[in-house]
């Protein structure tokens, strides 16, 4: 457990997280309704994972960049304009949505757009609420930051399932509406007091976006949890296929599916508030390659169900497991940081942790095609446990870490 020190939370760190929680809540709710969409005007379980890759390409390509740009600009109003950007993409969507269309091209067009803006507005939103919190409360901000964003991922599709089968256009509308509110909350945090570096030509910008590269390389700690969500969250995407599992193996429509999705934000959502209360602090790194390989588990179940029930409850038992895996890496990598490189560190970080979900969409969305859906699960689910066994014997140095506590100290020793 966390040591108490006594120190509170700062009031605008409540603000950023009520940000967190709009942004979420649309962000799910809208991916939820358009992968819907997509299956109803295709059928086909292939489009599914080419609406994850049109999600993850610009976020993987930018996010050297827009890191970099975090470390450069006021983090806030970078977050500030991306938010009214996924905005302006809920604005179109619903427009489009009222023309009962027939085309899935438009959609792939206007989610790529909202990748460009994730991609700036992951680093500087994460960073956010790290730069102005006191170092002893950040286990506690990033617990505080998981019931927010899980808080978003239970309510989100829920509401939107219900909101599209009162009126299909509806749930961008209501999207667009968080998206502002959120910029408009923003527009009263005051700025980070983090030094930012300084701009010196087109030259050290390129320069200094590979830094986070090469930070996360030469510190095998971090590279080797960061990895580790990438390889394991690449086989185990089945959540992108949940709108064809909802349709062809368990009959429900929008709000079953509804359901089933928010069953993920639950299932973290419990798990994010057992960390609140009573953060781990205990052999992390063993923690999380077991977790990780609970999720693993989870997948392969999911992919054998033919029962609502049991298909809800491996979805909870895999959210939860990466909800603990989430928490460890969400606290690991902002302390194994220096200040001034946390844009950087956590543009890529979100790449490899925030965005592999839409990597791992893509991935059984082509497995799923050839495979069949059935086969494309339980392949993720083997594949996930695959990965974890071989990242137990290649990343000694992951296992070994015990307390967040000794981060900086464990980081400097494994680098040097």
């Amino acid at each position: 457990m966390v040591k108490e020190t006594g120190e509170k939370i700062p009031l605008k760190i409540y603000a950023i997280l009520l940000v967190t929680f709009l942004s979420v809540l649309s962000l799910v709710g809208q991916i939820t309704i358009l992968g819907k969409q997509v299956y109803d005007i295709t059928g086909r379980e292939l489009d599914l994972g080419l609406l994850g890759l049109a999600e993850f390409a610009p976020t993987f390509l930018l996010a050297p960049f827009t890191g970099s740009l975090a470390d450069r600009m006021d983090r806030r109003i970078l977050f500030l304009w991306a938010l009214l950007g996924e905005g302006a993409v809920s604005v179109i969507l619903f427009w489009y949505a009222t023309t009962n269309p027939t085309s899935i091209l438009p959609i792939f067009w206007l989610v790529i757009f909202l990748g460009v803006c994730r991609a700036f507005a992951a680093p500087s939103g994460r960073a956010l609420a790290v730069d102005m919190s006191p170092v002893s409360t950040v286990p506690r901000v990033v617990a505080f930051g998981s019931i927010a964003m899980q808080s978003g991922l239970i309510i989100g599709p829920v509401l939107f399932g219900f909101l599209f089968v009162a009126y299909e256009p509806l749930p961008y509308l209501v999207s667009a509406i968080c998206l502002g509110g959120g910029a408009l909350i923003l527009g009263f945090v005051p700025s980070s007091k983090i030094q930012l570096l300084k701009t010196t030509g087109t030259k050290n910008a390129l320069s200094d976006a590979l830094e986070g590269f090469k930070f996360i390389r030469h510190t095998p700690m971090l590279f080797g949890a960061i990895s580790l969500d990438l390889a394991a969250v690449l086989f185990g995407g089945a959540v992108a296929l949940l709108p064809a599992i909802a349709e062809d193996r368990l009959g429900v429509g929008a709000v079953g599916l509804g359901w089933l999705r928010a069953a993920v934000g639950i299932g973290a959502g419990v798990v994010a508030v057992a960390m609140a209360i009573r953060p781990l602090n205990r052999h992390i790194g063993k923690t999380l390659l077991s977790v990780v390989a609970v999720f693993g588990l989870g997948t392969i179940v999911l992919g054998l169900s033919r029962n609502y029930v049991l298909a809800f409850v491996a979805v909870l038992i895999l959210s939860a497991a990466d909800a603990v895996s989430m928490f460890i890496r969400a606290t690991l990598v902002p302390l194994a940081t220096p200040g001034h490189m946390r844009g950087r560190v956590l543009a890529l970080e979100n790449v490899f942790i925030g965005d592999s979900n839409e990597l791992g969409a893509f991935e059984s969305g082509v497995t799923a095609a050839l495979m069949g859906l059935t086969g494309a699960i339980i392949f993720g689910g083997v594949g996930t446990l695959a990965v974890v066994v071989i990242w137990w014997f290649c990343f000694p140095v992951l296992r070994k870490v015990n307390q967040f506590d000794e981060v900086q100290t464990f980081n400097e020793e494994s680098s040097s």
